[in-house]
C-alpha cells in the first residue's frame, strides 16, 4: 500500500510539475523579469534570487554586510543564473511540491475510505486548491518583487491557519455531510478572513499595478491546473499500479 501511494504520487508529481512549470515560464515568469526591472531601477542594484524570494514571502532583506566592500554595502548573494539554472531551479521547487502534495492528496484519500480514481482525485484536489491556494490569497495575494508585504512570520503564520481551517471546514461540509458539521465547516470557512490577513504597508510602489493583478491571477490560474492534474494523475496511477500488482499477483 505504501509504494502504491508512493509510486502514485512521484507520478502525479512529476506530470503537475512538467506542466506547472511550462505555465510558469510562459505567464509568470516574464512578468517576474519586469518586476525585476522596475525594483533596479527604483533601488539603482539588481535584485538577488534570494532577496526576490524574501520579498516575494513577505519578509526583510537584511543581507550580510562585506567588509571588503566599499562603504559596507550589502554582499552579493548566491542566485541561479538567469536562464536555464533559474528555469531548473524553479522545475525543482514545483516538482517537490507536486511529489508533496500529490503525497498529502493521497494520504487524505485513504484516510476517509474514498477509492483513489481520477473523478475522486479531482474532488479532492480542487479542494486543496480552495484550501492551500484561493483561500489565502483572498487575504494574502501573490505578490512580485519590489511590493510591499507584511512581517514574513506574520504571513507564514496566517497561511497556516488559513489552510488548515479551510481544509478542515471543507472536510466537515463534504465529507461528514450533518447540519452541525456543515454549520462548523461554514464558521471555518470565514473566522480566518474574519480575524483579518496581516496588514501590508501602503507606501507607494514604482510596479504598475496592472503587473501586480496579472500575477495574481495568473498564479491562481496555475495553481488550480497543478492540483487538477495532481488529482487526476494520482488516480490514474494508482488503478495503474493496482492493475499491475494484481496482473503480477
Amino acid at each position: 500500500m505504501i509504494i502504491r501511494l508512493v509510486s502514485a504520487a512521484l507520478v502525479a508529481g512529476f506530470l503537475a510539475a512538467v506542466v506547472a512549470t511550462g505555465l510558469q515560464l510562459a505567464l509568470t515568469s516574464p512578468l517576474i523579469i519586469a518586476a525585476e526591472r522596475y525594483e533596479t531601477q527604483a533601488s539603482a542594484s539588481a535584485p538577488t534570487f534570494a532577496s526576490l524570494v524574501v520579498r516575494v514571502h513577505g519578509g526583510h532583506d537584511h543581507g550580510a554586510k562585506d567588509p571588503a566592500v566599499s562603504g559596507g554595502e550589502t554582499a552579493p548573494e548566491w542566485q541561479p543564473g538567469p536562464g536555464l539554472p533559474r528555469m531548473a531551479f524553479t522545475a525543482l521547487a514545483t516538482l517537490v511540491g507536486g511529489v508533496g502534495y500529490a503525497l498529502l492528496l493521497g494520504a487524505v484519500l485513504l484516510a476517509v475510505g474514498r477509492e483513489p480514481t481520477p473523478e475522486t482525485g479531482l474532488r479532492f484536489a480542487v479542494a486543496g486548491f480552495l484550501a492551500v491556494a484561493l483561500a489565502p490569497a483572498l487575504g494574502l495575494p501573490p505578490e512580485l518583487p519590489g511590493m510591499e508585504a507584511a512581517p514574513l512570520a506574520d504571513r507564514q503564520f496566517w497561511w497556516v491557519m488559513t489552510a488548515t481551517a479551510t481544509a478542515m471546514g471543507l472536510y466537515l461540509i463534504a465529507v461528514r455531510r450533518t447540519p452541525i458539521s456543515i454549520a462548523g465547516g461554514l464558521v471555518l470557512l470565514v473566522a480566518p478572513h474574519l480575524a483579518g490577513a496581516p496588514e501590508t504597508s501602503h507606501a507607494a510602489s514604482a510596479l504598475p499595478a496592472g503587473y501586480a493583478a496579472q500575477f495574481a491571477a495568473r498564479s491562481l490560474g496555475i495553481a488550480f491546473v497543478f492540483w487538477a492534474v495532481i488529482g487526476l494523475a494520482y488516480g490514474w496511477a494508482w488503478s495503474l499500479f493496482g492493475r499491475k500488482a494484481a496482473s503480477h499477483g
